[in-house]
């Protein structure tokens, strides 16, 4: 019985043996890369710029020192003398700009691009706007802005997102950055 048992045992152990030499160890495919793609980020033609910036309203001469403002959708001018009239059947502004530093003065006449409404608690204003050439930074743009007194306001140009988006980041720890 004792050589059975031995026997038994012996033949236990060769079917162990023999499962795991009939297993192939499987070795891990190679999984091939993936390119992951960042997404480009904008260049920034302004850099970083401050949180008040000079900025000059073609043809004149003297700058504006303009509040940056990333929660305005459009840009502002103060204006004065405002007039509307039509020429050639479409509608068109004549205003005057006065910088309140150096006192320089320049008339214009645009042509009206639309209306827009601004709304501040309690109250909705109806404003013109125009398109206008500015020079900001070493940038000269062409963009829209809506024509308001400003008078009440420290500064007389208010720079909002269409002409900051793509074009510069702001740091409002920053001023006058741009020359």
């Amino acid at each position: 019985m004792r050589k059975f048992s031995n026997f038994f045992i012996l033949g236990i152990m060769a079917v162990m043996c023999s499962a795991c030499q009939n297993n192939q160890i499987k070795t891990p495919q190679i999984v091939p890369a993936v390119e992951v793609k960042q997404p480009e980020t904008p260049k920034h033609s302004l850099g970083i710029i401050g949180a008040t910036e000079p900025i000059y309203i073609l043809p004149m001469k003297s700058p504006f020192y303009a509040r940056i403002d990333t929660g305005a959708e459009n840009s502002a001018l103060d204006v004065s003398n405002l007039r509307t009239f039509e020429r050639d059947g479409e509608k068109w502004v004549a205003f005057t700009m006065t910088n309140r530093e150096t006192g320089e003065k320049h008339r214009f006449e645009k042509e009206v691009e639309r209306h827009t409404t601004i709304k501040r608690i309690n109250e909705h204003e109806k404003r013109v706007v125009v398109e206008m050439d500015v020079k900001f930074g070493s940038e000269i743009i062409k963009e829209k802005f809506s024509l308001a007194d400003r008078s009440k306001f420290e500064y007389q140009v208010l720079v909002g997102r269409n002409i900051l988006t793509g074009r510069a980041i702001v740091d409002t720890s920053l001023e006058n950055t741009l020359h």
